[in-house]
């Protein structure tokens, strides 16, 4: 009552300035209107498929060319779609026999398939907060729980991702498998889905934020070794330490990232 009152004891062009000044931002209630590429419509159409249970672990998905027809769209599509998937464990391609669903867990599922999470720029450093507590534990459990064949599947994804350094080529991919990689050999099967479940996220907004850049891949490549070391070593407390330092950047950043986003927000 009391601003009223104010109010209309103001001249015309004043009291238009003062509502003016009470509005809220109205472009602040706006969203950004997210288009899904078709690769992404086809990854949704798979997953549906498979969450409603009308593709079951082993079934066999139509070739290539039949499901670009039914589609609508071009092969490369279909093929970038199934590349994906086959990436995070839910489609399968056998010699001489096609590309099939794997066995894994309908939980699982639910984080992996590509904007499921809808994470927004602004959690990008709770992401990478929960990305950091996961795999410091992840080292850990894997120092003290690895069999050799953790350790030669580790070796694998560490050479896949040396190799593409030493090209002067995006890892991030190849980077996130080395760590997958060391949640399996954790044997904490919750803690490895919970690392799936982030990971298509983590990919996006690395790409995105192109955080991997200037000399840090083979900054990244000798942290890598280090921590395989002490995983191999059987010695956990140095492996989870490793791990914490081979984060550190990214963490940082990701922090940097938030205040500077809240600066932003704060100054509109």
């Amino acid at each position: 009552m009391a601003d009223r009152k104010l109010v209309n004891q103001l001249p015309v062009n004043q009291n238009q300035d003062f509502y003016r000044m009470k509005k809220p931002n109205v472009l602040s209630n706006f969203q950004e209107i997210r288009i899904e590429s078709p690769v992404d419509k086809i990854i949704r159409q798979i997953r549906e498929l498979i969450t409603s249970g009308q593709l079951n672990p082993g079934d066999k998905l139509p070739p290539e060319r039949k499901l670009a027809e039914k589609l609508g769209v071009g092969r490369s599509n279909v093929r970038d779609a199934i590349k994906k998937l086959e990436f995070y464990g839910i489609l399968k391609t056998l010699p001489q026999s096609g590309t099939i669903v794997s066995g894994m867990g309908i939980a699982a599922l639910e984080g992996l398939i590509s904007d499921v999470l809808k994470i927004e720029n602004s959690d990008f450093a709770s992401l990478v907060e929960t990305r950091v507590l996961m795999e410091t534990e992840s080292a850990k459990l894997a120092a003290l729980r690895r069999t050799d064949e953790d350790i030669q599947d580790i070796k694998e994804a560490l050479e896949a991702y040396e190799h593409k350094v030493s090209l002067n080529q995006q890892a991030v991919e190849e980077d996130l498998m080395f760590h997958l990689k060391i949640a399996e050999a954790s044997k904490n099967t919750v803690l490895k889905s919970l690392m799936l479940i982030i990971t298509p996220d983590i990919i996006n907004n690395f790409i995105k934020l192109d955080i991997c850049k200037d000399g840090r891949s083979n900054e990244a490549l000798d942290e890598h070794k280090i921590i395989l070391e002490h995983i191999i070593a059987q010695e956990p407390e140095e492996a989870a330490a490793a791990m914490q330092i081979h984060l550190k950047d990214v963490f940082d950043y990701s922090q940097d990232l938030k205040k500077q986003q809240g600066n932003g927000q704060h100054n509109e």
